[in-house]
């Protein structure tokens, strides 16, 4: 087994897409699934609060990842778990390799090479993917639109209807073609 990468996500991504025959003309993709589905260059995107921008992690973070690696060049690393934040309890050391790997990705100039049709939406008060990671995509998609919205991370659970309506307007999409 070995640790993953969002380029490999993709891949499988890719390789599902085509087994069912399936070129989309339109990929939403969340947090992670922003990131992934931006590597899939579709004709048109929908990033919602997107990872892929890294921000500095505040001070105690930086602080337990140094003392961290410490432990781990003196051979202690297998306490890993004492270090690693909530949500990471119970996951598998590889799972959690992985999940560092993706977590501390810069996506930068993927964003700058993505050159398709890119609608972005953001929740203002999202802690865990920033509004101004939001605003920063949008800078680097030179075809975008950036819209923030009341809520958190989550917030495309209060605002389903405006981003569906805000998707069907500016893409001139309909059932037919997000079948093909």
């Amino acid at each position: 087994h070995e640790d993953l990468y969002t380029k490999d996500y993709a891949e499988i991504m890719r390789l599902f897409l085509k087994e069912i025959n399936i070129t989309p003309t339109l990929i939403v993709g969340h947090s992670f699934g922003g990131k992934v589905a931006t590597l899939l260059k579709p004709a048109n995107l929908a990033l919602l609060s997107s990872a892929g921008i890294v921000t500095k992690k505040p001070f105690f973070v930086r602080f337990k990842i140094a003392v961290f690696k410490i432990l781990k060049a003196l051979g202690f690393g297998f306490l890993y778990k004492f270090f690693a934040t909530k949500d990471v309890k119970g996951m598998s050391k590889q799972m959690y390799e992985t999940l560092k790997n993706v977590v501390n990705e810069d996506f930068t100039n993927k964003f700058k090479e993505y050159k398709g049709r890119a609608l972005i939406f953001w929740g203002e008060d999202d802690s865990a993917t920033p509004l101004k990671s939001g605003e920063r995509i949008h800078s680097l998609i030179s075809n975008s639109d950036f819209h923030p919205l009341k809520g958190d991370h989550f917030f495309f659970l209060l605002h389903a209807r405006y981003i569906s309506g805000v998707i069907d307007s500016e893409l001139n999409l309909n059932e037919k073609e997000e079948l093909k």
